[in-house]
């Protein structure tokens, strides 16, 4: 018989742990497929680095019809993923020409880009060519497609050692569930050291909701135009545009206030069905691109036709992303992290406050859950 300890015996004991390592290693399991990883991947063969987003799983949400029109980025549908906030590092120098981006699941099935509600990528230790904030980079969602210069003429010269600040929220709005979902974001370069391409050129943005916080605006019945104005930190040409719209949208416009020179306009592009999957691209380097100077005062203003009689909550964005040549040959300007609205924007973009300008400006609105961010 086996020696007893406060009346269990030995054999028991031993099932009862092996039992607890089990169900401890289950959990374990269980949340590490619950908390993704984001990490850069460099193909030099390919000429790629692929930034690397899961593996997770997301459940079935309401279905495409029941969430057309909800853009909050707090509202769950079939429970949102905010993956960790992580700081990569480019590995080698390279002139990025353009990128793609696909869903796929544990078999390499596409999946629905609807899945993807945001993705950016950020360089906190360069400027944006607006305002004294962190450089975006790069920003997906599900209206917009895969974009590319002409690699000959153009590239956005990214040294080895270059930080990227990696920021995404998954969400399904679809009535599937999904396991395994990982998102590839391909960044294509060329090499340094290759006579091309010829022009180097940096991304921008200009956004209606700048100078920082939340990017959506609630969208009032009818017509409504929303806008805002700033000035270039140096003169240059900007030598591509495009856009980013929300449905219910009529253009988006990038102009010159100081001359009253509409400059570019961009309109929704939709599909049979009539949903919106992009906006058009302003090729402008076939023209020598176009002129701006800090001198002169610029503005995007997006408008849209709400034709559903309710404010639609986190409905509306305006926001227009390119590529610029400076007029010098200057090294792109530094961000300075003392400056305050420098400081107000990487807390939101690194989620430890959330609102929009006004609110957090005013004292900031903590976080629901603080995201982790990991250098």
């Amino acid at each position: 018989m086996s020696t007893t300890t406060n009346g269990m015996t030995m054999r028991a004991i031993a099932r009862a742990t092996v039992a607890l390592g089990v169900m401890i290693a289950a959990l374990t399991t269980a949340a590490a497929s619950q908390t993704p990883t984001v990490r850069l991947e460099n193909d030099p063969a390919r000429g790629v680095h692929r930034v690397v987003i899961g593996p997770m799983d997301i459940l079935a949400g309401p279905g495409e019809a029941a969430a057309s029109h909800s853009h909050d980025p707090h509202a769950v549908h079939g429970g949102a993923i905010f993956p960790p906030i992580t700081t990569v590092t480019v590995p080698a120098s390279g002139y990025l020409t353009g990128f793609s981006y696909e869903v796929v699941d544990s078999e390499g099935r596409q999946l629905p880009r609807a899945l993807i509600h945001h993705l950016n990528l950020i360089n906190p230790d360069r400027r944006e060519l607006f305002l004294p904030i962190s450089q975006r980079m790069l920003a997906v969602g599900k209206e917009t497609g895969s974009q590319s210069m002409p690699w000959l003429l153009l590239g956005y010269p990214v040294p080895a050692g270059t930080r990227m600040v990696v920021s995404a929220m998954l969400h399904n709005p679809t009535s599937s569930s999904y396991t395994g979902v990982t998102v590839h974001v391909d960044l294509h370069y060329v090499e340094a050291g290759r006579p091309w391409p010829l022009l180097s050129v940096f991304p921008f943005q200009l956004d209606v909701a700048f100078p920082a916080g939340d990017k959506s605006f609630d969208l009032p019945p009818g017509r409504s135009t929303r806008s805002y104005e700033a000035s270039p930190s140096m003169p240059g040409r900007v030598m591509a545009i495009g856009g980013h719209l929300h449905e219910y949208a009529e253009n988006i416009t990038f102009e010159n206030v100081t001359t009253g020179e509409v400059l570019w306009t961009g309109y929704p592009i939709e599909d049979a069905e009539g949903r919106l999957v992009g906006v058009t691209l302003g090729r402008l380097y076939r023209t020598l691109g176009v002129k701006i100077v800090p001198e002169h005062t610029y503005r995007v203003s997006v408008t849209y036709e709400n034709p559903t009689g309710d404010t639609l909550v986190a409905g509306g964005m305006g926001v227009v992303g390119g590529v610029f040549m400076p007029s010098t040959a200057r090294m792109w300007p530094w961000a300075n992290a003392a400056d305050p609205l420098y400081a107000l924007d990487r807390q939101h973009y690194l989620q430890q406050v959330r609102g929009t300008y006004a609110e957090i400006a005013s004292g900031g609105a903590p976080a629901a859950t603080a995201e982790h961010h990991h250098e």
